[in-house]
């Protein structure tokens, strides 16, 4: 089923939106019949209740849906993706109180949920499609949920077929699609090109490591995307348990949220000049795995003390880091899965950011808040930069004592962006849950709130 809305010449059914407070006054407008059933079937307007009409020859005539009280609303979103999932197959449009932000999300909602990976299983999603509602930029909402969808496939595929190479062919098909410049360094020309600890820990791999380089537009700010690519991460010579492994085919998920985010960009037109980097490897065990106790040194020139082989992402994303910092962008964001300290402190649905650009922040925060794109604003806590100088190189890539690891982590990386005006996301990229317009799975995380923030943050 495509995300995209149905043909505005399509006949549709009405799909009503009433609360608790407004159902009584739409029902006194009803024919009897119309009102005797809606009290035989109990429907009360609670939230993502959804009732269906029955039409003058037994077909549907039309659905209520229940929007609830707006303390409920405030407990989740996309709610009336909950509708698409229900209603019988067919289109339609809804008519209600919802307006501007609130109606955005909720034709984005309805698209999303229409999404399903089914590359190894044919599987059945929402059949009931939405005509664009008045007032929704539906093309603008489409390319978002292409975004997303993106993001969402690249994560759910597994290992064995999104590798570094599957990785960099990806990129390679959003390029070609709009039409960017890519360029690709791989196995021992990242030495030769100073690259140093993106080699390092991808060279144990089968697959060989690669730095990723796609670049967009020739007018406007600046903007450099920075995803962490580890298409699987063992936690190499640390060897993660088995339990812990089981996810690790999101470990890419930073570079495909910078994906998705690029991808919309470039739907959209944004007049900017984009470049984004993707350090792409596997972290994986052999003869020629990097070891607990050596010294690398980046392409920066800063030594890091390998401390522990599982926090490899800081590693990969240190030298794209630095890499993106040689150009000075406007603004350079990276996206990574890169702790789970980030986890514990925010659970899995916020995605927390490190900036010190308050101009960049408040965009973010209200950015956030329209597109239901939840973000969390955590410190890059100078005192803590002790924490990551281990005394025999300059830096520790993980730092004893378990405290703050999120936030060591993202100076870890601050040091590499040196003084370009940067932003960090320790995101998750998983839904443990399925909620209305997301299945259980891969899922964006903080792109989406970024993409709305991009024009007040850059001056667009």
């Amino acid at each position: 089923m495509p995300l995209t809305f149905a043909p505005s010449d399509a006949e549709a059914l009405t799909l009503t939106l009433l609360t608790p407070e407004t159902l009584t006054d739409w029902v006194a407008g009803q024919d009897a019949s119309v009102a005797a059933w809606i009290a035989g079937m109990g429907f009360d307007a609670g939230l993502g209740k959804v009732l269906v009409l029955p039409g003058a020859d037994g077909a549907p005539g039309g659905a209520l849906f229940g929007l609830g009280t707006a303390g409920a609303r405030k407990r989740g979103r996309f709610h009336l993706a909950k509708a698409a999932d229900a209603l019988p197959e067919g289109t339609w449009r809804i008519d209600g109180a919802l307006a501007g932000d609130d109606l955005d999300e909720a034709a984005l909602g309805w698209l999303l949920s229409h999404y399903s990976f089914d590359r190894y299983k044919a599987r059945g999603g929402a059949k009931a499609r939405l005509a664009a509602p008045e007032g929704v930029d539906s093309a603008r909402q489409e390319a978002i949920a292409a975004g997303e969808a993106l993001v969402r496939d690249l994560i759910n595929t597994p290992a064995s077929d999104m590798g570094p190479d599957a990785l960099e062919m990806a990129a390679r098909d959003v390029a070609g699609a709009f039409g960017a410049a890519i360029t690709v360094v791989t196995g021992e020309a990242l030495l030769e090109q100073n690259f140093p600890m993106i080699h390092a820990v991808g060279r144990a791999a089968a697959k060989a490591p690669r730095l990723i380089e796609m670049t967009w537009g020739d007018e406007g700010p600046a903007l450099t995307l920075v995803g962490k690519g580890v298409c699987f991460d063992t936690g190499g010579l640390d060897i993660k348990p088995a339990a812990s492994m089981l996810l690790m085919k999101k470990d890419m998920g930073g570079a495909a949220n910078v994906l998705g985010l690029a991808r919309t960009i470039m739907a959209l037109g944004l007049k900017v000049k984009l470049r984004v980097l993707i350090p792409a490897v596997e972290n994986a065990i052999s003869g020629d795995a990097f070891r607990p106790g050596d010294i690398l040194t980046s392409r920066k020139g800063l030594t890091v003390e390998i401390n522990n082989t599982d926090a490899e992402g800081r590693l990969v994303l240190g030298d794209a880091l630095a890499y993106g910092a040689e150009a000075g962008p406007d603004l350079m964001i990276s996206m990574a899965t890169l702790t789970g300290a980030a986890r514990v402190a925010v659970g899995p649905d916020l995605a927390p950011y490190y900036s010190d650009d308050e101009g960049f922040c408040t965009a973010l925060t209200t950015a956030a808040g329209r597109v239901a794109d939840p973000v969390w604003r955590l410190p890059f806590w100078e005192p803590y930069e002790a924490m990551i100088e281990p005394g025999i190189a300059d830096l520790d890539n993980a730092p004893r004592g378990g405290f703050a690891g999120s936030i060591t982590a993202a100076l870890f990386l601050r040091r590499f962006a040196g003084d370009t005006n940067y932003a960090h996301f320790d995101i998750y990229g998983w839904k443990p849950a399925a909620s209305p317009g997301f299945p259980m799975g891969g899922a964006g995380q903080g792109w989406r709130a970024i993409l709305a923030a991009l024009p007040e943050a850059l001056s667009l």
